[in-house]
């Protein structure tokens, strides 16, 4: 039977730590500094070499697959259905995925998955250590960022709010997995159609807002549902630089934090898209100005809501929440 299986980072408060230093992208990388000596103990134990991943199917014929991050992870159980057991590592959304450390049983998992995928530009690199450590000639290993042609600067790691990575990930997917089980190609394959086809609500969703509501505006804290905001046609007031040091831990300059709450003082944005699963006294005092200046919160995540989502009902949710904040000035803090 397949099976989706969650490991979730050790609970964490999530709010930011103060003063926290500035780090780029590649912040996940510095988060689990400390657990490298074991990582490299379990990934050992566990073994390596084209072994680790050959075995990793055993005599059930089942492909072992890991997604770095659980939206990827839910689309990947999709397409392989029963023939594919998915480990989904990153998949509590109450905790800051910015501060997440894997642990030697994540690292043993990972070290003998035949497919393993990840978001890349610099958000999971976490994972890139445990697979250097576990080198593996028969594994898999999809890079999102590599699929959609980025650079390794791109300033907005959270690809996944684009109506273009999913498919393209998919497709990835499905192909890598018929290479890995050549015998259900056809059964991948159809996965794949079903798949693309249960995304036309949310593409739909998104042109009808963006055809309906020209000249929307909005305010952020961090840069997480930035590519969805864009894809429908809603123009984000918060100038990247204030959204950078909120997502990397860096106290906003005064001005630029008076600037963001001019936004809702003086009407300017129509909603504001909060990052509800990090945050700190800045963060929620900007919140609490925006409620108070009669501008609705809409809350987004960077890991999927677990349970009752999958990857299309969750995306599709943000865009009728982002609705409800325009048509009718109704906030959606929490999924």
């Amino acid at each position: 039977m397949f099976e989706v299986v969650t490991k979730t980072q050790t609970a964490k408060n999530s709010e930011r730590p103060a003063g926290r230093l500035a780090f780029s992208l590649s912040r996940r990388a510095w988060a689990v500094v400390g657990a490298v000596g074991a990582l490299a103990v379990a990934v050992a134990t566990a073994g390596c070499g084209s072994s680790a991943g050959a075995s990793a199917s055993g005599s059930s014929g089942v492909i072992s697959a890991v997604g770095a991050e659980n939206e990827y992870a839910n689309v990947l159980s999709q397409i392989g259905g029963k023939y594919v057991h998915v480990l989904a590592i990153e998949s509590n959304p109450n905790t800051d995925p910015h501060t997440f450390e894997a642990s030697p049983q994540v690292a043993r998992e990972v070290s003998s998955a035949q497919l393993v995928v990840q978001n890349g530009v610099g958000y999971d690199t976490w994972i890139n250590k445990i697979e250097s450590a576990s080198p593996s000639l028969t594994r898999k290993v999809i890079v999102v960022q590599n699929l959609l042609g980025l650079p390794d600067d791109t300033p907005n790691p959270h690809l996944w709010y684009s109506p273009k990575t999913m498919p393209a990930a998919a497709k990835a997917m499905a192909d890598d997995l018929s290479q890995i089980d050549p015998a259900h190609k056809a059964y991948f394959g159809a996965s794949l159609q079903k798949f693309d086809s249960s995304l036309t609500p949310w593409l739909d969703a998104i042109a009808q807002f963006k055809a309906a509501h020209p000249g929307v505006t909005a305010a952020t804290t961090e840069p997480v549902a930035d590519y969805l905001l864009t894809a429908m046609g809603i123009d984000n007031l918060t100038p990247f630089v204030f959204q950078a040091d909120i997502m990397n831990g860096v106290d906003p300059s005064p001005e630029d934090i008076a600037l963001e709450n001019s936004f809702f003082s003086q009407h300017k944005a129509m909603l504001f898209a909060y990052n509800q699963q990090v945050v700190d006294s800045l963060t929620t005092s900007i919140r609490l100005n925006a409620l108070h200046d009669g501008v609705p919160v809409v809350g987004v995540y960077e890991t999927m809501p677990t349970p009752g989502y999958d990857y299309q009902t969750w995306m599709l949710a943000e865009v009728h929440a982002i609705e409800k904040a325009v048509t009718s000035k109704i906030s959606t803090q929490q999924l």
